[in-house]
């Protein structure tokens, strides 16, 4: 009884939230852009001020009362949504890892800037791939990537195979350790020294463009076979003669996840690749 009251005040908090955003967008964002600019940019103006900064700023608030508590099997959201499933390890340093997956033929992402934007723009035009487009920040163990990897598609300019890397140390959060000791205990180092360690990542297929659920940005549609992508970052480092071995563990019950985008699902069969690099 407790958790059904807890769970409907919570949908209750966020129906409201709703009926307030609607009330400042329609009755007090859009007649104050409406009196000052024409029509369209007005309309412009109100769906990216509420989109990317009136709704965010809300849900990040709420967050400070109400913190997910999820296993770690999926990487979330700045705002705290679940996102992309972890799928795939590689152990081997910093160093190695670019490397290798630069030798593999990925790229890595752009900084986010008006330069980087022009591109994205241009690329989205003239139907051309960027395949240093940049990432969005998505967290693990409190913390964002440390590593993104892009593979472009050829013939689009939006679809992409990408995987983030989150190093498994404890530097992070103390709240999140446990999370970290879970995935190192699929690590046994046989040389503490060399440097090496295990880095979890989060492989996905950008196939679109497609509105977020919650807040109605623009984002990417990710393809559902999770579990395929993992198979690519392999397949693309034993191309390049980058892998020592690899292996496959399981970290959980086989899963099917709902994406923050309208529609947006992932599964995945709980597994994760381990891949070593060669030294």
């Amino acid at each position: 009884m407790i958790p059904w009251l807890i769970r409907s005040l919570k949908r209750l908090l966020v129906f409201l939230t709703g009926v307030v955003v609607v009330y400042l967008a329609v009755w007090k964002f859009f007649p104050f852009f409406d009196h000052r600019v024409p029509v369209a940019f007005a309309l412009l103006a109100t769906y990216l001020f509420t989109a990317y900064i009136f709704i965010p700023s809300g849900i990040r608030l709420f967050r400070l009362f109400f913190v997910p508590n999820h296993i770690p099997l999926y990487c979330v959201t700045p705002d705290g949504f679940a996102s992309d499933p972890i799928n795939i390890g590689i152990i081997g340093t910093r160093e190695q890892i670019i490397s290798a997956m630069k030798d593999s033929g990925w790229s890595m992402p752009d900084k986010k800037n008006l330069q980087s934007l022009i591109k994205v723009l241009n690329a989205i035009i003239r139907r051309r791939s960027y395949p240093n487009t940049p990432f969005s920040q998505l967290y693990l163990f409190g913390r964002k990537q440390d590593l993104g990897f892009a593979l472009p598609i050829e013939g689009t300019s939006t679809n992409r195979h990408h995987v983030r890397f989150w190093a498994c140390h404890l530097d992070g959060p103390e709240a999140f350790h446990e999370h970290v000791r879970f995935y190192r205990r699929f690590h046994r180092p046989v040389n503490k020294l060399d440097g090496r360690q295990l880095w979890v990542g989060a492989a996905s297929k950008d196939i679109g463009l497609i509105p977020i659920r919650h807040n109605a940005q623009i984002t990417h549609m990710i393809d559902p076979d999770t579990d395929s992508e993992r198979d690519v970052i392999v397949d693309s480092l034993r191309a390049s003669h980058s892998l020592e071995h690899t292996s496959t563990v399981k970290v959980g019950a086989p899963y099917e996840l709902r994406n923050r985008t309208i529609g947006g699902f992932l599964k995945s069969d709980g597994k994760m690749r381990i891949c070593i690099l060669k030294r």
